[in-house]
């Protein structure tokens, strides 16, 4: 790095574009982050981001309508997550999981 050979690559100078992964568990991370790099994000990571983003939205949002259609939202998908437990829309999800088998049998 004092030698400046990192000095002129792509990116230099700019924050890295870090995905929001608080909302996974900790110990499915790197299977999720693996899964999402090949093109397959699972139905639970895209619950929990949802989930995520109707947080941020409760936050800043005004209208009592539009938080009370967020807040019905956030009440299915948290009850939807919790129904399935951990993982359990990975297993229960079977054209997510024929998708994903294929996939990796191709390669």
């Amino acid at each position: 790095m004092r030698q400046g050979h990192f000095d002129h690559l792509p990116g230099a100078g700019r924050p890295l574009d870090l995905d929001d992964d608080r909302m996974v568990p900790e110990e499915s991370r790197l299977a999720y982050r693996l899964l999402k790099n090949a093109g397959f994000v699972p139905p639970e990571l895209e619950m929990r981001k949802e989930i995520a983003d109707l947080h941020r939205l409760l936050a800043t949002v005004t209208d009592a309508e539009e938080q009370q259609r967020a807040q019905r939202r956030l009440a299915l998908l948290q009850a939807m997550l919790e129904a399935n437990g951990r993982g359990g829309l990975l297993r229960r999800d079977g054209a997510y999981r024929a998708r994903l088998l294929a996939r990796l049998s191709s390669k």
